[in-house]
């Protein structure tokens, strides 16, 4: 994922415990195979490679990723585009099969340069979570990068604004994410769709985001970053997320 993954979890055994934080960071890393953008046969290098209107089989996880950023490409009239500008297709071009586990499929009708470094480690946040709640943890948290999520207890953070000032927050059940327009430690192969406009510079530097999903405040946060302030408003209320920083 380009970034540190810190995962905690509370289990009947401490054996239980750790087999199941094994899985969780399991679960990050094959999130981070399959949604690498260049990586020779990851399901982004094999959607971006593609023919135009050529159907490419995804794996239900890219297909539920690219399902989330659909609807916050909407909710966010567009801002929200994990597109680059290195090919002429913007992410409306995209079309996803029905839902239908075991047979996805992704095709472009233009074709697009897709990199999801604005969602995709929110979702493997979320699909850690998953995978911590079905080995039967009553409690985890995982942190990736400083975007974490957190469930069956409470996290007091504090989080830390461009300013460099500092401020407590209580997390319950929700996820918390951050993003920076100004951040010098972003992985290289992820270039962040906010430059897709050399010339646009967006009206915020700083944002954080909670929310019930991290995929959601991950992506929610690139929003608030981006669009205008009723857009961005619109699509928090939109998703039951909150604009904390």
């Amino acid at each position: 994922m380009g970034t540190w993954v810190a995962i905690e979890a509370g289990a009947a055994t401490e054996r239980a415990a750790i087999t199941a934080v094994e899985a969780a960071y399991a679960a990050v890393a094959e999130v981070e195979r399959l949604l690498h953008p260049y990586r020779a046969g990851s399901d982004l290098e094999r959607i971006n490679s593609a023919a135009t209107c050529i159907r490419v089989s995804i794996a239900p996880t890219t297909w539920r990723v690219l399902q989330v950023a659909q609807r916050v490409h909407f909710l966010s009239d567009g801002t929200f585009d994990p597109c680059l500008p290195s090919s002429p297709g913007r992410f409306g071009d995209l079309t996803l099969s029905p839902e239908s586990p075991g047979s996805a499929w992704a095709a472009c009708q233009v074709p697009v340069t897709l990199d999801l470094g604005g969602i995709a480690k929110g979702y493997a946040i979320d699909l850690a979570i998953e995978v911590l709640r079905a080995a039967g943890c009553e409690s985890g948290l995982v942190n990736a990068g400083g975007d974490l999520r957190v469930y069956g207890r409470s996290a007091a953070i504090l989080l830390r604004h461009a300013d460099g000032t500092c401020a407590p927050i209580i997390l319950a059940d929700e996820a918390l994410a951050v993003s920076d327009v100004e951040a010098r430690h972003r992985p290289l192969e992820h270039q962040g769709y906010y430059r897709r406009s050399a010339a646009a510079r967006p009206p915020r530097r700083f944002a954080a985001v909670t929310a019930g999903r991290a995929a959601v405040a991950d992506a929610l946060t690139k929003c608030v970053l981006l669009a205008e302030e009723r857009c961005a408003a619109r699509a928090l209320r939109a998703l039951n997320a909150r604009r904390v920083g």
